[in-house]
């Protein structure tokens, strides 16, 4: 392989090794992968084994370099020059007790010193079923991915590094250096989930019926977690403590699981994949459509917490949860379907009530009282022909905004679509291939393994790939982008011109992952309006600041969706509320804010995220609370400074 020239790079993409920031190697189409990734892992085993910080350091990429991309008061990425290469340690509970990235090489240096040695890494090898690869994702890119295993004092661990090639000192060698490294926790010694050979192996004739009602009532005591919200995120993370043999209770206000699915608007279609979406121990069937019906959802999350036997109060609702300063026990008061109420004492609450809590954000415009038509949130909405017949203005301009258009316009409703600020667009016929495909797709790995190798890149590192992918996706969906702006659609790149996967982390929002909808914009079967802002509003419609004015007999906003704080405030108070950490959004070193941890009080926790970021992270945050009950988390989890 030839030198390979790269383009001037986008200031996203300052981070990347490309191949003419390395000196132009050249990687040999014949190279031996196995053999340069097993001496490779050879000296990072005698280091690590060993606590040798300076040791494992020299086998990395010595870089300065720190993107500064997610900082909050610096507004744009720094110009890149030809010889930014960065090096990053994405650490998940492994070396800490936190999700950490560390960017540059004395960052990693100061990480190291203070965990490394602590650590006792014993029995790192090559993981057998992932042999080490050589990939190019670029013409200009190319690493080895080293997939490996490890224990430390507490657990059993993988990880994954990047090997970038430099010049080596003599003709036709590589020096080959890791790029990016992660870690991550797996399991915790002594604590394996009871599945597979360990599962229960006793006949059970005819007790299993008493023995369920008997655990789901508590009648003898209390469980150790109580788990508020009972949707993906609830159920995941319950199975999760179920496996580790930790008393779970999940409280779900509505009256059946699946309702937070089953009753939101008709047209509700997930725009994932089911590669993507499968969920802890019971994977969806082969014959499972590819894009997953929101009803279907609900009914399949009802069998899923049935099949695995996890205890959920339907129609009960927690009233409040407060916690004792001494013992730090949390006395939660639930009230249940049949009026009761009951006080449990617990050491952990889980918070998890969906993306942002769940509670639909509308702003307030003057006017509304006066409004004589129905204003509703798109959580509130059911289905278009409720409004035949009717004019309806949809405010928002990404997905529930266009399900919900989409739904009036195949109606035959007088639909209009307000566009308050640009949208990301992204196909998925197009997108989800080139964002997903080569992890979570019909053929590819595993998805414990494709979870791993997802999780392995940090945010920092994603960013200038996610640009680069963001590109691709835009040149395939050039016609419908093109008809869409010929319509007077505002379109953008997403967060930092990085796409669809930051908008993800940094705003959960603000993105159309398009299945048609787009077409109906071109074509004229949805309206649009977006030259002015509401002003307010008028007995009969909406009043713009240019002066224009919109008739309109039901107003649907798809505006988002509150500060999950808002919820935690109604539960926990105004000084819990006021007191805990922000939830999602990147920090930055580009881990997610808030979830899948602790909240910044013992033994409060929250969990959200779509299917695939709760199959992931709901074990993260069960190991946690498994590690404190057996008094294996030290109390030090080396957490970023706030």
């Amino acid at each position: 392989m030839g030198s390979v020239e790269t383009p001037s790079l986008h200031r996203a993409e300052a981070p990347l090794p490309v191949l003419s920031k390395l000196g132009n190697p050249n990687v040999p189409e014949g190279l031996d992968v196995v053999k340069t990734a097993s001496t490779w892992l050879e000296s990072f085993a005698k280091y690590a084994e060993l606590g040798d910080a300076d040791g494992v350091l020299s086998l990395l990429v010595n870089s300065s370099f720190t993107s500064g991309i997610f900082k909050p008061e610096v507004a744009d990425i720094p110009e890149p020059t030809s010889s930014d290469v960065a090096v990053y340690w994405r650490d998940v509970l492994a070396l800490t007790w936190d999700f950490r990235t560390f960017e540059s090489t004395p960052k990693i240096k100061q990480f190291l010193a203070d965990r490394l040695a602590e650590a006792k890494i014993t029995g790192v090898q090559l993981q057998k079923d992932a042999p080490p690869q050589l990939q190019r994702p670029y013409p200009d890119l190319a690493w080895i991915q080293v997939v490996f295993t490890f224990e430390t004092k507490v657990g059993l661990c993988s990880g994954i590094a990047r090997l970038i090639p430099f010049p080596g000192p003599n003709k036709d060698t590589l020096d080959w250096k890791a790029c990016a490294v992660f870690t991550g926790l797996d399991d915790l010694k002594g604590f394996p989930e009871k599945v597979g050979s360990l599962r229960n192996r006793e006949p059970n004739h005819g007790k299993w019926e008493e023995a369920r009602r008997k655990e789901m009532s508590f009648e003898g005591g209390d469980p150790t977690v109580l788990i508020i919200g009972g949707g993906q995120s609830g159920l995941e993370v319950a199975a999760r403590l179920k496996a580790l043999d930790i008393s779970t209770l999940v409280v779900e206000k509505n009256k059946r699981i699946g309702d937070n699915w089953r009753t939101r608007y008709e047209a509700l279609c997930l725009h994932d994949p089911v590669w993507y979406d499968h969920m802890p121990y019971i994977p969806f069937p082969p014959t499972w459509p590819v894009y997953t019906p929101a009803k279907k959802l609900a009914n399949w999350l009802e069998y899923y917490a049935e099949a695995m036997e996890l205890n959920v109060w339907t129609s009960s609702t927690v009233l409040s949860a407060t916690q004792d300063a001494e013992t730090r026990i949390w006395f939660v008061k639930v009230k249940q379907s049949d009026g009761t109420e009951r006080v449990f004492k617990v050491k952990h609450v889980v918070i998890a009530i969906g993306f942002k809590g769940g509670r639909g954000y509308i702003p307030t415009y003057p006017g509304m009282d006066t409004f004589k038509g129905q204003i509703l949130h798109s959580t509130q909405h059911d289905r278009a022909l409720d409004h035949a017949g009717k004019k309806v203005v949809v405010v928002g301009s990404c997905t529930s905004a266009h399900d919900i258009s989409v739904d009036y316009a195949d109606h035959g409703v007088d639909v209009t679509m307000f566009q308050r600020s640009s949208t990301y667009v992204m196909s998925t016929k197009n997108g989800i291939p080139l964002l997903l495909g080569s992890l979570y797709s019909e053929h590819g790995p595993s998805t414990e393994l494709a979870d791993k190798i997802n999780a392995s890149f940090p945010n920092l590192f994603m960013a200038g790939m996610a640009h680069r992918v963001t590109k691709l996706i835009a040149e395939a969906d050039k016609e419908t982008l093109d008809g869409l702006h010929k319509r007077g659609f505002r379109t953008n790149d997403g967060y930092k011109d990085c796409g669809l996967i930051l908008m993800v982390w940094a705003k959960a929002g603000g993105y159309y992952m398009d299945v048609g909808g787009s077409q109906y914009i071109i074509d004229g079967k949805i309206k649009l309006k977006n030259d002015s802002q509401i002003q307010s509003f008028t007995p009969d419609g909406l009043k713009f600041e240019d002066g224009s004015t919109l008739l309109a007999d039901v107003v649907v906003f798809c505006t988002g969706l509150a500060d999950p704080r808002h919820a935690i405030r109604s539960i926990f108070g105004d000084e819990v509320a006021e007191r805990s950490k922000p939830v999602w959004g990147i920090n930055e070193e580009g881990e997610i804010n808030g979830s899948w941890r602790d909240l910044g009080y013992k033994g409060m926790w929250y969990m959200m995220g779509n299917l695939a970021m709760c199959r992931f992270y709901s074990k993260h945050l069960a190991l946690q609370i498994k590690a404190m009950e057996e008094g294996i988390f030290d109390g030090n989890r080396y957490t970023a400074a706030e």
